[in-house]
């Protein structure tokens, strides 16, 4: 994996892990991530990382009609 650095105001309190699950959220939410890839960026597993991300605003269910017809027929 790639490390970027980023340079954030010294009195925005949020801490490395914190800016880690916000952009693998992100990035899961965005397709750019899978599940597995975006847990693995925090350290975390799949079901962990699946429990935590509405806490930064991503949902685990798509908003895509066509997606949730796809999930609901693989069911």
């Amino acid at each position: 994996m790639k490390t970027i650095h980023l340079q954030v105001p010294d009195d925005l309190d949020l801490k490395e892990y914190d800016f880690s699950m916000i952009i693998a959220s992100k990035l899961f939410e965005e397709g750019k991530l899978s599940l597995g890839q975006a847990a693995e960026m925090v350290g975390l597993s799949k079901g962990a990382f699946l429990e935590i991300i509405g806490k930064y605003g991503v949902s685990v269910f798509s908003s895509s009609l066509t997606d949730l017809y796809s999930d609901i027929s693989n069911a």
